[in-house]
C-alpha cells in the first residue's frame, strides 16, 4: 500500500473518532473540518447547510482568505453557485470539481482583500442515505482541478460527516420525545393532584360561605375562593405549556383556546400560509403562550391583539395590548422570566425577540423566525 494511502486512512480514522463524539452538530464539523485539512493537501474548507426549500446557511469555514473571509464571509454568502444549485436539482451525487464559482469570483473582483491563490474548490454532499444536509466545498492555493484520489477522499470525509450529522439529529429527536414524556407525566400528576385539591378547596370555601352568618367570615371564604381560583387558573395554564393540547387543530385554534382560558379576548389576524416545521410552530406557540399570560398577570386588561406575517424566508409574531406596560432600566440585562424565557426560545431557533413598552400605553412584542 503506497505512503499516502496509509495516510489518507489514517486521517479517515482519526476523523471517525471526533465524529463519533458527543458534541454539538457544527463543533463536530469544525473539528471534523480542521483536521481533514491539516492531514491533506486541501488548505482551505466551507460547509453549507442547505434546507428542503433551497435555503443555504454557512454553518463552517476554516482558514479561509481574507477577500472570502471579509464582513463575515459576505461573499460566500451572498449571489449563486454552482454546487448550492446542482444541489438544491439533485444534481450533485458526488465529490466534483467547480469549474467557476460566482462567489468566490465576486470576492476578487470585489478587491477587498487577498485571496490567496483561491479561484476554483471542489464540492461534495452531506448525506446519509436518502437524506441531505447540504455540501462541504475545499480548495488550495492556485489549484483549479483535484484528482480522482483526492476526491475519493473527499467523499469518504463527507460520508463520515453526513452518518454523524444523522446520527446527532437521531440523538436529539430521542431526547425531544422522552422530554415530551416527562412533560406529559408531570402534567397528568398535577392535573390528578395539585389542580383537584385546588378545586376542593373552592368547593370548600363555597360551602363555608353558605354555613355562616357572619360578615366577616363570610368574606374570608370568598377571599379563600378568589385565591383558590386565580391558582387554578395558572395551575391550568401551566399543564397546557407542558402538556399543549390543541396543536393538532393548528397554531392558530391552539393559541386561540388558551387565550380562552386565561380568560382574554384575543383579536387575530393573519397574512400568509401558516405551514411551519413542528419545531417553529411549537416555538411560536411556546411563545404566544407566554406573551398572554404577562397579559393577564401584568397588562391589567383582558383583551389583546396578535398578528402573524409569512413572508418567503421568515415568520414575524406580533402580540399587542393596551395595559400597563413597563419600563426596563437600560442600564440593567435583567430581564423578567417571561420576557427571558421568550428571548431564549426565539433565539434557540436563530430568531429575534424585541418588545415596544411605555407606562400606560401598553406593550407591544415583537417575534422574528427564520424558517
Amino acid at each position: 500500500m503506497r505512503e499516502n494511502e496509509h495516510s489518507n486512512i489514517s486521517i479517515l480514522k482519526e476523523i471517525a473518532e471526533l465524529l463519533n463524539e458527543e458534541t454539538e452538530i457544527v463543533t463536530m464539523l469544525k473539528g471534523a473540518l480542521v483536521r481533514f485539512l491539516n492531514g491533506t493537501n486541501f488548505e482551505t474548507g466551507w460547509i453549507f447547510f442547505i434546507n428542503e426549500k433551497g435555503r443555504s446557511e454557512l454553518v463552517v469555514h476554516e482558514n479561509l482568505p481574507d477577500a472570502l473571509e471579509f464582513k463575515n464571509c459576505h461573499y460566500l454568502k451572498k449571489g449563486g453557485c454552482w454546487c448550492v444549485s446542482r444541489y438544491r436539482n439533485e444534481e450533485l451525487k458526488k465529490a466534483s470539481n467547480i469549474i467557476e464559482c460566482q462567489r468566490i469570483e465576486s470576492a476578487i473582483a470585489a478587491n477587498v482583500g487577498d485571496h490567496e491563490g483561491i479561484t476554483h474548490h471542489a464540492t461534495v454532499p452531506l448525506q446519509s442515505g436518502q437524506e441531505r444536509f447540504g455540501v462541504l466545498n475545499v480548495a488550495s492555493k492556485d489549484k483549479v482541478r483535484f484528482s480522482e484520489e483526492e476526491l475519493a477522499l473527499l467523499e469518504s470525509v463527507a460520508f463520515q460527516m453526513g452518518s454523524a450529522i444523522k446520527r446527532i439529529l437521531l440523538t436529539k429527536q430521542e431526547q425531544e420525545m422522552a422530554l415530551v414524556k416527562e412533560r406529559n407525566r408531570l402534567a397528568r400528576d398535577l392535573h390528578d393532584s395539585v389542580n383537584q385539591l385546588l378545586f376542593s378547596v373552592t368547593l370548600t370555601a363555597r360551602a363555608g360561605i353558605e354555613m355562616t352568618n357572619d360578615q366577616a367570615i363570610k368574606e374570608t371564604f370568598k377571599e379563600i375562593q378568589h385565591l383558590t381560583q386565580d391558582a387554578l387558573t395558572e395551575m391550568r395554564a401551566l399543564i397546557w405549556q407542558l402538556r399543549p393540547k390543541g396543536l393538532e387543530n393548528g397554531l392558530l385554534e391552539a393559541i386561540k383556546v388558551y387565550a380562552e382560558m386565561l380568560g382574554l379576548k384575543l383579536h387575530v389576524t393573519v397574512s400568509g400560509v401558516l405551514q411551519f416545521p413542528s419545531r417553529i410552530e411549537e416555538t411560536l406557540f411556546r411563545v404566544a403562550q407566554e406573551a398572554l399570560n404577562n397579559v393577564r398577570r401584568h397588562a391589567g386588561v383582558l383583551e389583546a391583539a396578535l398578528y402573524i406575517t409569512v413572508t418567503s424566508t421568515d415568520i414575524l409574531l406580533v402580540i399587542r395590548d393596551e395595559g400597563r406596560g413597563f419600563v426596563i432600566d437600560n442600564n440593567t440585562k435583567l430581564l423578567s422570566m417571561g420576557l427571558q424565557s421568550i428571548k431564549d426560545r426565539a433565539k434557540s431557533v436563530g430568531g429575534a425577540a424585541d418588545w415596544v413598552s411605555e407606562i400606560g400605553k401598553g406593550t407591544e412584542l415583537l417575534i422574528r423566525l427564520p424558517y
